[in-house]
């Protein structure tokens, strides 16, 4: 163990049997007056995916807040999925997003996820809103849906230009390529906060990607939450997104709290009305207004809407 300057300290991560290094851990920014701190860890590369990292900090987060220090705090980068895991695995809660709270390799400053274990917190982790989908993805032969990730980034910007995919975006507008290299590498972190679920529609016979579609769960309170989905102009007309949605329907309402799916369409949009219908939402309203439009006009928005028990009639 070594003391840190700023307060804290330091541990080394070791092998019990064989006390090989493995990585070291330790607590540091100590706020008395508040009685908390920051931890932070590192693994080593012959020593990942082990659970080293959960299991240290499980161990450290029981003896700090056991012995005077009543709130811990992690913070890990928006394109580190694998270290927000470790912190919900030991029990540490997603509390929101620091804005600038580190500076960066490029000198520019980060902002970073924020998880919080207090001294009277359960041990075990908190329910996810969104789980991992069973076995990675979901697929019923034809198609298969799975996570989208850092690869993805050249398909989604040839998804995400195309006149007509921009035409239904909120807002209507072409993305930058900043904007679709984040969305790539940080969809595992929405998925892990709870906010967005999306994924990629892929061709089940030959793994092509055709199109992507995604969960918005927004309105967590009521139960409520959105899909939406677009195809490669290829891929179109052979009932990929109506099996994509009765796909991600079924998980929905499986594995989530979610008790009403919505989805919209532009009035004039009548074939993805129709994959709506096939998939079993009801049409239910037409709201005026809903969503900007180009030049900052506002456009119409039919709504469709999906319940648990329409998938038993």
């Amino acid at each position: 163990m070594a003391t840190s300057a700023e307060g804290g300290a330091l541990y080394a991560i070791a092998d019990p049997g064989t006390d090989e290094l493995l990585g070291g851990i330790g607590f540091d920014k100590v706020v008395p007056v508040r009685r908390q701190a920051e931890v932070g860890y590192w693994v080593g590369p012959w020593a990942r995916r082990r659970g080293v990292a959960t299991a240290a900090l499980r161990a450290l987060s029981a003896h700090a807040l056991g012995h005077g220090l009543e709130r811990l705090e992690l913070l890990t980068h928006l394109d580190n999925p694998v270290s927000q895991r470790v912190a919900m695995a030991a029990a540490f809660q997603r509390e929101g997003l620091r804005r600038g709270a580190q500076l960066g390799r490029d000198g520019a400053r980060d902002d970073m996820v924020v998880f919080a274990r207090l001294a009277g917190d359960p041990d075990e982790p908190a329910p996810r809103l969104l789980p991992d989908l069973p076995g990675g993805e979901l697929s019923d032969g034809v198609v298969r849906l799975r996570p989208l990730g850092p690869g993805d980034n050249a398909f989604l910007t040839e998804l995400l230009i195309l006149p007509d995919v921009i035409a239904t975006s909120v807002p209507p507008e072409r993305p930058s390529a900043e904007r679709i290299r984040r969305r790539c590498e940080r969809a595992e972190t929405q998925w892990l906060g709870g906010t967005r679920a999306d994924l990629v529609i892929e061709d089940a016979a030959t793994g092509a990607p055709v199109g992507d579609i995604g969960l918005f769960y927004d309105d967590p309170f009521t139960q409520q939450a959105m899909i939406g989905y677009s195809m490669l102009p290829a891929y179109r007309g052979r009932g990929f997104p109506t099996r994509a949605a009765q796909l991600l329907s079924l998980w929905v309402f499986a594995e989530t709290d979610v008790v009403r799916l919505a989805a919209g369409t532009a009035p004039d949009n009548l074939g993805s009305q129709r994959v709506l219908e096939k998939a079993g939402f009801h049409r239910e309203a037409y709201l005026r207004a809903r969503l900007p439009g180009p030049d900052g006009t506002r456009v119409d928005d039919v709504q469709y809407v999906l319940l648990a028990e329409d998938l038993l009639d």
